[in-house]
C-alpha cells in the first residue's frame, strides 16, 4: 500500500485478498474447531509451526488472522494477536510480560478495571505497581527513572478525557528498559498511532469503535513481532481467543471505521462546545477544547482528530444524572461507547462499576459525571437533544 494512503482507503483495502479458490472478495467465515490433515507429516509441521496452516481455532483460524493481519496495518505494526474481550488482551498482556519481583508503573486516571488490575491482582503476584497521578509528568519521569519493566499508558483517559505525552513518557521508558503499552480505544487507529511515538504495544477494546455496532465484544494487541508472540503464546495457554463469526464482523466494521470515526469526531466536538456553554454544566472534559488542560499535547499526537467520547459534569450530583439522562431521545443508557448509536452513563454504571464510591472519589471521578460517546446521528439533532434534557431538569 501507498504510505499516503488516506484513512478511509486503509480501513477498506489493508489486509484485503481475494480468495484464491473460490474468488470471494470478502474473507469467508471459518467455521471449524479443528483443521484435518490426509497425512500425520504435515499435520505435524503446522502443529510445531515450521509450516503455515492451522489445527485448532483456539490457536489460529484463517477468519481471525485476517482480522489480525488488517489490524496491524492499521497500526503500522509487525504483529496482532486477538482476544475474546478487551480486559482479555489487557490481562494477557501484562501476565505474558510481568514476572513476581518485577516493577510496572502505570496512570491512576484509567479504565475502572485496568485501575483495579494494577491495584489488586498483579501486586498479589508478586508484581510492584506504582499507580500514578495522570496529570503529575513528573511523578511518573520519576517512577519511571527508579526503574521498571513496563509502563501502560491510557491517551485520552476513560471517563475523564486526560491526555498524556506518549512520546516523551516512552522515550523515559525506553532509557531503562522498559516495555510500553498504550490503550489505543478512545483514540482508535484513525485520530493517533502510539507506535509511531515510542509504544511497543498498542491495545483495543474492539468492543468500541473498532466493532462499532454493539453486536460483539472482542480485543486486540498490536505491536512488535516478539512481543506479540509471548502474548500469543499466553493466550493460547489460556484460551481467551477470538471465535471466527466475531472476528468477521469486525472485519466487516472496519471497512467503514474512518468513516464512523469522522463523524463521531466532529459531533462530540460540537456536543462538547454546545456543554460549554451551559450553565447547568460545571465542567467539560474533552481534549479538543481549546480549554482542556492538555490539548497541545492532543493536538500533537491525534491529527486525525479528538475521539467521539467525552464527558461533562453536572449540577446536583447523581441524583441530577438520573434526571438527565432518561430525557435524552437519542441516547441509549448503557455500558458500552464508540458504537454507531449515542451512549451515555455515569462512571458508577459504565467504566468504573467495578470501583466503590471511595475509589472512585480518589480517582477524581465525581458522582454527577456522565461519559457521552456520540454516534454517527446528525449533530443538530445530538445538540437539541441535550439542550432539551438539561433545559427540563
Amino acid at each position: 500500500m501507498h504510505p499516503k494512503e488516506g484513512p478511509s482507503t486503509r480501513c477498506v483495502h489493508y489486509g484485503r485478498a481475494v480468495d484464491p479458490i473460490t474468488h470471494a472478495m470478502n474473507t469467508p467465515i471459518y467455521e471449524n474447531a479443528a483443521f484435518a490433515y490426509e497425512e500425520l507429516g504435515t499435520w505435524k509441521e503446522v502443529a510445531l509451526g515450521r509450516m503455515a496452516g492451522d489445527i485448532y481455532s483456539r490457536n489460529s483460524n484463517p477468519t481471525v488472522r485476517a482480522f489480525n493481519e488488517k489490524m496491524a496495518a492499521l497500526e503500522g505494526a509487525e504483529a496482532a494477536t486477538d482476544f475474546s474481550t478487551g480486559m482479555a488482551a489487557i490481562n494477557s498482556t501484562l501476565f505474558a510480560l510481568l514476572n513476581p519481583g518485577q516493577r510496572a508503573v502505570t496512570i491512576k486516571d484509567a479504565y475502572g478495571a485496568t485501575y483495579l488490575h494494577f491495584k489488586e491482582i498483579l501486586p498479589r503476584f508478586g508484581v510492584h505497581c506504582e499507580i500514578c497521578e495522570t496529570d503529575d509528568e513528573e511523578a511518573i519521569l520519576a517512577a519511571v527513572g527508579r526503574g521498571c519493566e513496563l509502563l501502560y499508558l491510557e491517551s485520552p483517559t476513560n471517563p475523564l478525557l486526560r491526555v498524556v505525552d506518549l512520546e516523551k513518557l516512552f522515550a523515559a521508558a525506553h532509557r531503562v528498559g522498559a516495555v510500553t503499552v498504550t490503550d489505543n480505544t478512545f483514540a482508535t487507529p484513525i485520530n493517533q498511532h502510539p507506535l509511531a511515538l515510542g509504544s511497543d504495544l498498542v491495545i483495543h477494546s474492539a468492543t468500541k469503535f473498532i466493532g462499532g455496532h454493539n453486536d460483539l465484544t472482542a480485543g486486540v494487541v498490536c505491536g512488535k513481532a516478539g512481543l506479540v508472540k509471548k502474548i500469543y503464546r499466553y493466550r493460547e495457554l489460556t484460551g481467551p481467543s477470538l471465535d471466527p463469526h466475531r472476528a468477521s464482523l469486525l472485519l466487516r466494521s472496519l471497512k467503514t471505521l474512518a468513516i464512523r470515526v469522522e463523524r463521531q469526531n466532529k459531533n462530540a466536538l460540537a456536543v462538547a462546545r454546545f456543554l460549554q456553554s451551559n450553565p447547568k454544566v460545571l465542567r467539560v472534559y474533552y481534549p479538543g477544547l481549546e480549554t482542556h488542560t492538555r490539548h497541545a499535547v492532543a493536538k500533537k499526537q491525534m491529527p486525525g482528530g479528538y475521539g467521539g467520547v467525552l464527558s461533562f459534569e453536572v449540577e446536583g450530583g447523581l441524583e441530577a444524572v438520573a434526571a438527565i439522562l432518561p430525557r435524552l431521545r437519542y441516547a441509549y443508557l448503557a455500558a458500552n461507547l464508540g458504537q454507531v448509536d449515542t451512549v451515555v452513563g455515569p462512571p458508577s454504571t459504565t467504566s468504573h462499576v467495578e470501583c466503590t464510591e471511595e475509589e472512585r472519589r480518589a480517582a477524581g471521578i465525581p458522582e454527577g459525571l456522565i461519559r457521552y460517546s456520540a454516534g454517527i446521528e446528525d449533530t443538530e439533532d445530538l445538540v437539541d437533544d441535550l439542550n432539551q434534557a438539561l433545559s427540563a431538569h
